[in-house]
């Protein structure tokens, strides 16, 4: 079986040996060179390198304009920088520019060891005619039909295949923790733990040693040495939900143990290398948190390196069906019953409500129809959605009533007006969601959007 292949290229010969040795004793076999001309013929070549290792100040060049060939040209290969100490900037340039890992001067080797292995395991994957198949459990499916999440999951694919730091933003109940585990699930760290957690449910006097770990005796209540969620997440990701919340002192050294790649226990004189991957959340605007003094600008650069948006449900509401048949099926199979059916009244009533709460309101309202439904079918009255509780409303989701003709118009003219009118009722019984409209009428989106023009209603 042919060992992996590693392109090594620095201008420093003691650097390159020590990567030499290093990985040759992991039983790799490397091809170092000092510029970035000599890179360029060897990648241009016919050999087949599995990992490549880049200083970012070369004597031809910034080791970043190989990143970036490397990148577009040959995307299945990861590409790790070698920065020097205190060049976090630079560091976070190259990840936003496609590295797969960064690693500082002076190299520390367990953290070589470590994400050499799991860029060859990305290597692999990508080599593996199958990797663009992964086998994600059902309970962790991002469920959509509309451009915003076809664009989230071709997004969530790309992200899986870096370790660049990721920012998750998006009002609470949409999703974020969901993505974060599908960024890990389909990237090389998908067989070591998934962490997450909620940076605002910890005590403040306790969060240090949550995070970091403690010795026995280093405070009062520590009966024995306990490892923090760095280690507990060694090898996979953590998810630091809420991040916002994190006090600023306890900002301070989450930024040196992400920078260096290490973590102090509580109590302890030595620090400890961990090797994870940081992705954070929040449903606030931490950039605005940081202009207000709360949150710390450079912890903010540091975890934002790569922002992905959610959009709210209400943004998406051609996602209600798919997200609504997933949640009755789930909880039918919970409640061990059959799983009901949602009348069409109830469909257009789903889709034309606002969803405060995104999907975990969604979620709550199906939970609570199920029990409030009878006959196995689910209407609109079952679901108790605050802007159609009273009557008058319901019975104009139930049935869209058509409008008097006039009596002077001809067979066209007339039909128009009908179709005018109906169009307009619909939009104001589903508060002007076209999505919920059209589904209302019986017609496509495109339809709709094609008569709205027709009629003079398209504001937009």
């Amino acid at each position: 079986m042919n060992r992996p292949l590693a392109l090594i290229i620095d201008d420093e010969p003691d650097i390159r040996e020590l990567l030499e040795i290093t990985l040759g004793r992991m039983k790799i076999d490397t091809l170092a060179v000092p510029d970035l001309t000599s890179a360029r013929q060897q990648l241009q070549a016919s050999t087949k390198f599995n990992l490549c290792f880049t200083d970012l100040r070369l004597p031809d060049g910034n080791g970043l304009e190989l990143v970036e060939e490397i990148c577009r040209d040959i995307p299945n290969l990861p590409v790790a920088v070698i920065t020097a100490y205190g060049s976090m900037e630079v560091a976070i340039q190259a990840l936003k520019t496609g590295a797969f890992d960064f690693i500082t001067k002076p190299i520390n080797l367990e953290t070589l060891r470590q994400l050499t292995k799991t860029a060859l395991k990305l290597s692999g994957m990508s080599q593996n005619a199958n990797a663009t198949n992964v086998q994600i459990p059902a309970n962790n499916q991002l469920l959509g039909v509309s451009p915003a999440i076809q664009s989230i999951k071709n997004l969530v694919q790309k992200l899986a295949r870096n370790q660049a730091p990721v920012h998750i933003t998006g009002e609470s109940g949409t999703g974020k923790e969901l993505v974060a585990r599908l960024i890990h699930l389909q990237g090389p760290r998908c067989d070591y733990p998934f962490i997450a957690i909620n940076c605002g449910a910890i005590p403040s006097e306790l969060v240090e040693s949550e995070f970091f770990g403690h010795k026995k005796g280093s405070f009062t209540g520590a009966v024995a040495d306990k490892h923090g969620l760095f280690q507990a997440a060694e090898g996979g990701t953590l998810f630091l939900d809420e991040v916002a919340d994190l006090p600023l002192q306890m900002q301070v050294k989450l930024l040196r143990a992400i920078q260096e790649k290490s973590v102090r226990p509580v109590g302890s004189q030595q620090e400890v290398p961990v090797n994870v991957r940081i992705i954070s959340a929040t449903h606030k605007n931490l950039l605005q948190l940081v202009e207000d003094g709360k949150f710390r600008q450079d912890l903010y650069y540091r975890i934002h390196v790569i922002g992905l948006e959610i959009p709210p449900l209400r943004q998406r509401a051609e996602d209600i069906p798919l997200l609504a048949e997933y949640l009755l099926d789930k909880f039918a199979q919970q409640n061990k019953v059959s799983t009901p059916m949602l009348a069409n009244e109830a469909y257009a009533a789903l889709c034309g409500y606002a969803f405060p709460g995104n999907v975990r309101e969604l979620a709550n309202i199906l939970e609570r129809a199920i029990a409030l439904s009878e006959a196995g079918i689910i209407h609109a009255i079952d679901l108790k959605l605050p802007c159609f509780e009273d009557k008058d409303n319901m019975l104009e989701i139930q049935q869209i009533s058509i409008p008097a003709i006039e009596q002077t118009l001809s067979l066209d003219a007339s039909l128009e007006q009908v179709e005018k009118q109906l169009i307009t009722q619909a939009l104001k019984t589903t508060r002007w969601n076209r999505t919920a409209a059209a589904k209302l009428l019986g017609i496509s989106f495109r339809a709709l959007r094609y008569r709205l023009q027709k009629h003079g209603l398209d504001t937009e």
